[in-house]
C-alpha cells in the first residue's frame, strides 16, 4: 500500500524493524535508547493521552525542548491523532514563545524541564486557550498547578487508553489526509513578526520520497547518524528525523555541541547533517592547530592540502587520477586526512553544509578526507530542501539540481521561484502575507538571487534584501566576501556593511585563541587574550590579515574599514538565528553607532 502520510510511514517501519534500535539520546553521559517497537508504543501512548485530554484532529500542540526522545515520541504521537505540531526553539524568550503558542492557538504545550516550564506558565497567564502543560523532566512536581502533568503521567494515561481501545490510535492515524497540516514552523522573524509556514503531510511525503528517488541513494537502512541540529528546525526534522524514518536508519542524538566529537567517536556515524558554521569551526580548529606546530609539520600539511585539493577537483570532474598523484595522495591521506575522518568516527561518507554558502577550500579539504560535503538549497516554506547535490554528479560551489518533486525558475530580476509538492500552503492566519509570497501562477518567491549553470545546477548568489548596492552603483554579494574572511582562523564572524555607501566596511569577531598565538609569535605581551582587541601592536597584525584577504577581491569589494565587536555574535545575544545565520537587520540596528563611525566624513 502506498504511504500517503507520515503516520503510515511510521507504523510500517515499526512493523518492519521491530526490536531493532531506532533512536537513542545521550543524557548526562549515558545513552537512552528505544527500539522501533518502543518508539511506536510510546508515541501511541502520547497520542492517545492527548486525545483523551481533548486534542482533536487539526488542533495544535506545541513542543518546547532541546532534542530528546520525548520530543520524538510527542511529534509522532501528535501526528498520529491527526493534530498539528508546533515546534518552538528552546532558546526563545518568554514573549517569543507566547506569540507562537497564542498565534497557533495551541491547546497543550509539551516542555522539557523547569526552565521551559517557567516560559509555559508565562504563556498560560496571557493565553487562556492553553489548557494543559506537560513537562518531560519535572524536578519540582510537588509545587506544580493541577494543569501541569509529568510526561510519565501522560504515558500512563495513554497506556490505559490503549487497554480500553487497542484500535483507536491506528484509526485516528489513518484518518489523517494528505492535505492535513502536519506542522506549522515559524520563521525566525529577522524582518518582523515570525510567520508560521503551514506544512502538510503531502509536503513532507513529497520531500522524503523525492530524496529517496535520487540514485545513488543518500542513505540506507544500515546507516547510522548522530544528529545535533535542533529538531525545532525544519531541516533536521524533515531531512533527518522523517527522511531517516522513511529509510530506516538509526539515529543517536548527541548530548550537545560540546560533546559532539566524543559522540561521533562513540557511535561512528556514516552520514551527518550539519550547517556551514559547523564545518567552518572544525576547519578553523585544524588550521589553528597546524599553525601552532613546527615549520616542518606546517610544510607537510599545506603540501598535503594541495594534493588533496587536486584529488577532490579531479573526482568532481570525473577525470583520471595519474599514478604519481595517486601515490602522493596515499601519503597525504595517512598523514593528514585520515585524522579528520577519525575525529568524526572513521565512517562518514557525506555530511551536509546547507543553509549558507561554504568556502570551496573547506569543501575540498573534507572531500579529500573521503567525506563528501553535500550542499543544497531550501527554506522552511518548501519543507527544507529544494535542490541537493548528487553524490555521483555534483559541482562544488553550486547547490545541486532540483530534487524530483521541485520545479524551479528564475525571475527576470534573478529571484529564485519555487513550485512543487513540498511548497507550503501559506502562512498561518496571514492571508495578505501569503498572497504576497506567491506569483500569480503559484510560484513561491524566495527572496534569494541565483541562476542555473550550463549543467543545470543552481547557484545562489545572495539574498535579494541582503544584496549590497554601493552609492557608486556596484552590486555586491556580501556572503562571498564574508566566507573569504571566515576562511582565516583569525575571524570567527565577519559581517559586511555598505548599502548605499561609498565603500564597504565590516563588523567582526576575533578568535581569541588564534589572537593569543599570533601575539606570542610576535612577542606582544598580554595577561589575557581579550586585552589584544585594543592593543595597537596586535591591531596592526589584524590589519595585515585584512590587507592580504583584500588582495583576493575586486577593488569595489575590498573592506576599507572594520570594527572588532568584542562580544561574540551568538544566538543567545539575539544576533544569530537558531540555525546560526546572521540576523543582519538586528546587528545593523544594534551596532548602528559603530557603523556610522566607520563612515564619518564620507558624506554618503
Amino acid at each position: 500500500m502506498e504511504e500517503k502520510t507520515i503516520n503510515q510511514v511510521f507504523r510500517n517501519r515499526a512493523k518492519k524493524y521491530g526490536d531493532r534500535l531506532a533512536v537513542e539520546k545521550k543524557l548526562n553521559g549515558k545513552w537512552e535508547s528505544a527500539s522501533w517497537n518502543d518508539y511506536y508504543e510510546r508515541a501511541r501512548a502520547v497520542g492517545l493521552a492527548l486525545y483523551s485530554l481533548g486534542v482533536q484532529k487539526g488542533d495544535r500542540v506545541s513542543i518546547l525542548s532541546e532534542n530528546r526522545l520525548e520530543w520524538l515520541y510527542s511529534d509522532m504521537g501528535i501526528l498520529g491523532i491527526g493534530a498539528c505540531v508546533i515546534p518552538i526553539y528552546p532558546t526563545l524568550t518568554d514573549e517569543e514563545a507566547e506569540y507562537i503558542v497564542s498565534n497557533s492557538e495551541s491547546k497543550i504545550m509539551i516542555v522539557e524541564n523547569n526552565v521551559q516550564l517557567k516560559k509555559a506558565l508565562y504563556v498560560k497567564e496571557r493565553f487562556k486557550g492553553l489548557q494543559k502543560i506537560v513537562v518531560m523532566k519535572n524536578e519540582d512536581a510537588v509545587n506544580t498547578p493541577d494543569f501541569v502533568l509529568s510526561f510519565n503521567d501522560l504515558l500512563n494515561i495513554g497506556h490505559n487508553e490503549y487497554i480500553k481501545n487497542s484500535e483507536l490510535f491506528e484509526k485516528l492515524a489513518d484518518a489523517a489526509d494528505l492535505d492535513d497540516l502536519a506542522t506549522i514552523v515559524y520563521t525566525s522573524g529577522t524582518t518582523g513578526l515570525p510567520k508560521g509556514a503551514m506544512l502538510t503531510h503531502n509536503n513532507v511525503i513529497s520531500v522524503i520520497k523525492a530524496l529517496d528517488q535520487v540514485e545513488p541513494h543518500y542513505a540506507y537502512d544500515t546507516d547510522q547518524t548522530v544528529p545535533f541540529l535542533p529538531l525545532s528546525h525544519v531541516f533536521e526534522r524533515v531531512a533527518g528525523h522523517w527522511y531517516g524514518m522513511y529509510v530506516g536508519i538509526t539515529s543517536s542524538y548527541a548530548e550537545s555541541i560540546e560533546t559532539l566529537l566524543a559522540d561521533f567517536f562513540d557511535k561512528k556515524p556514516t552520514v551527518v547533517l550539519a550547517v556551514p558554521r559547523v564545518c567552518e569551526k572544525v576547519y578553523q580548529k585544524i588550521i589553528a592547530k597546524v599553525e601552532a606546530s613546527s615549520p616542518l609539520k606546517r610544510k607537510i600539511f599545506y603540501w598535503g592540502q594541495k594534493v588533496g585539493a587536486k584529488i577532490s577537483e579531479r573526482r568532481e570532474r570525473k577525470r583520471r587520477i595519474p599514478f604519481l598523484l595517486r601515490m602522493k595522495y596515499k601519503i597525504a591521506y595517512k598523514m593528514i586526512f585520515q585524522n579528520l575522518q577519525n575525529a568524526l568516527g572513521g565512517r562518514v561518507r557525506w555530511m551536509t553544509a546547507s543553509g549558507a554558502p561554504t568556502s570551496i577550500d573547506i569543501i575540498r579539504f573534507f572531500n579529500a578526507a573521503g567525506i563528501m560535503v553535500i550542499q543544497g538549497y531550501g527554506m522552511t516554506e518548501c519543507c527544507a530542501p529544494a535542490t541537493m547535490q548528487n553524490i555521483a554528479n555534483y559541482k562544488i560551489g553550486t547547490t545541486g539540481a532540483p530534487i524530483p518533486c521541485m520545479n524551479i525558475k528564475i525571475a527576470d530580476d534573478g529571484e529564485i521561484l519555487l513550485k512543487g509538492g513540498n511548497v507550503c500552503k501559506g502562512y498561518w492566519k496571514m492571508e495578505e502575507e501569503t498572497r504576497e509570497a506567491f506569483t500569480p501562477d503559484g510560484y513561491l518567491m524566495t527572496g534569494d538571487i541565483g541562476f542555473f549553470d550550463e549543467s543545470g545546477f543552481l547557484l545562489v548568489t545572495d539574498r535579494k534584501k541582503d544584496l549590497i548596492i554601493t552609492s557608486g552603483g556596484k552590486n555586491v554579494a556580501p556572503q562571498k566576501i564574508e566566507n573569504l574572511f571566515k576562511s582565516d582562523p583569525l575571524f570567527t564572524q565577519f559581517i559586511v556593511i555598505g548599502d548605499l555607501r561609498k565603500h564597504l566596511s565590516a563588523l567582526c569577531n576575533i578568535n581569541l585563541d588564534q589572537a593569543a598565538k599570533l601575539a606570542e609569535e610576535n612577542k606582544i605581551s598580554f595577561s589575557k587574550p581579550e586585552e589584544l582587541l585594543t592593543n595597537k601592536d596586535f591591531l596592526k597584525i589584524v590589519q595585515e590579515h585584512v590587507n592580504e584577504l583584500n588582495n583576493h577581491l575586486a577593488r569595489y569589494e575590498t573592506i576599507k574599514k572594520y570594527s572588532i565587536v568584542q562580544n561574540e555574535f551568538s544566538q543567545e545575544s539575539g544576533d544569530l538565528t537558531p540555525s546560526l545565520k546572521v540576523k543582519r537587520n538586528v546587528i545593523k540596528e544594534k551596532y548602528k553607532e559603530i557603523i556610522e563611525s566607520m563612515y564619518a566624513g564620507d558624506n554618503a
